[in-house]
């Protein structure tokens, strides 16, 4: 078992997996999407090579847009 802290939430997952595909999991549309790990934002290039692991932290946003 491997537990994140994905947007301030704790969120175990069962085994390890990249970035993309932990996010795909989630039906996100990664062209919209920041993804921060550990402290810094990645490329969405990047996310297939990050391997998720135990106590990785995850910041994920989507714009907002608005007036």
């Amino acid at each position: 078992m491997i537990n994140l802290m994905v947007n301030g939430k704790s969120r175990p997952i069962d085994d390890s997996l990249d970035l993309e595909s932990y996010l795909d999991s989630f039906g996100l549309d990664l062209t919209h999407i920041a993804v921060g790990y550990n402290g810094e934002v990645l490329k969405r290039e990047q996310y297939p090579e990050v391997t998720l692991q135990d106590g990785d932290i995850l910041e994920i946003v989507r714009p907002v847009g608005g007036g």
